[in-house]
């Protein structure tokens, strides 16, 4: 088990020494400025809540942290060319560097998972398992190692800094003012009609897709999931409604191209435990569920396809312009 974290509590502590006071809520008038800092506050904080259980070797927390991160990571997408300055490029590489570190184990969660369930209680498994939780506690190792370092420290730091007064927040060329103070609902729909077309686009060919590209329209399914959940806050009455169908269609692709992908993971995982690579291999091969998943995947593609795309209205149903 890994020694009791230190950082944890200052790295917490942190982000709020620089905090100016935001609204609570996000509202479709509201500056994009504004809507950012909400927005990546939520999710940075929600990164350091499950600090501590992550470094414990909890899997929920650890699952909890990497969505979270996803979340940050997506809304930095989402307000780009906002926030494109010099300094998000060194921000963004440490959050991949962080979600890297996250990943190993994660994908070994979700294996072992996988394994434990179709088990039962063969003696070989049992064998097999073993290999398993080996190379789960070694990577955990420097998971945690990677959770208490000076860089860990030092991307929190960095973070929080960047979105509360990055040069992105103090540009002053027409264009930066603009994207600043252009408002949340004009944005938010310019920017997810912009990648559900992107997404559906490329879910057209999904049959075609090898392991790789279906791993790509995965990664744009969730930034486009991850997005309409940020912005929970601008949907009311019938948008609401509208909301929850596009989710629904949403999570139910995204979980199917989350089990192929956790499927190739798998096999590639199994190839690197020592002496049960290609047998532990075998079980993440099945051609008969892949064609399901696919099936699954295709057909709410399809609903999504027949949903009518977001409006400005569905983010600011008779709302009045803010100041």
């Amino acid at each position: 088990m890994a020694r009791p974290s230190t950082i944890s509590t200052t790295a917490r502590a942190m982000p709020a020494t620089r905090r100016n006071a935001l609204p609570g809520r996000l509202s479709p008038g509201m500056a994009c400025d504004t809507a950012f800092r909400i927005i990546t506050r939520r999710h940075l904080d929600a990164v350091l809540a499950q600090h501590e259980g992550t470094c414990r070797g909890d899997p929920d927390a650890l699952h909890q942290i990497r969505i979270a991160l996803t979340h940050l990571r997506t809304a930095i997408r989402f307000f780009a060319p906002m926030v494109d300055d010099a300094l998000r490029p060194n921000v963004w590489a440490e959050l991949k560097w962080l979600n890297s570190q996250l990943g190993m184990v994660r994908d070994l969660d979700v294996a072992i998972e996988r394994v434990v369930a179709e088990s039962g209680n063969e003696l070989a498994v049992i064998a097999e398992l073993q290999h398993w939780d080996e190379k789960r506690a070694e990577s955990h190792r420097l998971l945690a190692r990677a959770l208490q370092s000076a860089r860990y420290r030092r991307l929190v730091e960095q973070t929080s800094a960047w979105i509360e007064s990055g040069p992105w927040s103090t540009r002053r060329s027409k264009e930066a003012i603009r994207l600043r103070r252009c408002s949340l609902a004009d944005h938010a729909t310019a920017r997810l009609t912009e990648w559900e077309t992107t997404l559906l686009k490329k879910a057209r060919k999904l049959s075609k897709l090898d392991v790789e590209k279906r791993h790509k329209l995965r990664l744009l399914n969730k930034r486009m999931t991850y997005s309409v959940e940020s912005l929970t806050d601008l949907f009311a009455d019938g948008s609401a409604t509208k909301q929850k169908s596009i989710l629904k269609q949403l999570r139910k692709a995204q979980r199917s191209l989350g089990q192929l992908n956790d499927d190739a993971r798998g096999q590639t995982l199994a190839a690197s435990l020592n002496g049960v690579g290609f047998e532990a291999g075998t079980r993440f091969l099945d051609r008969k569920r892949e064609k399901k998943l696919l099936r699954t995947a295709a057909a709410a593609y399809r609903k999504l396809d027949r949903a009518k795309p977001f409006r400005s209205s569905d983010l600011a149903p008779n709302a009045e312009p803010e100041d």
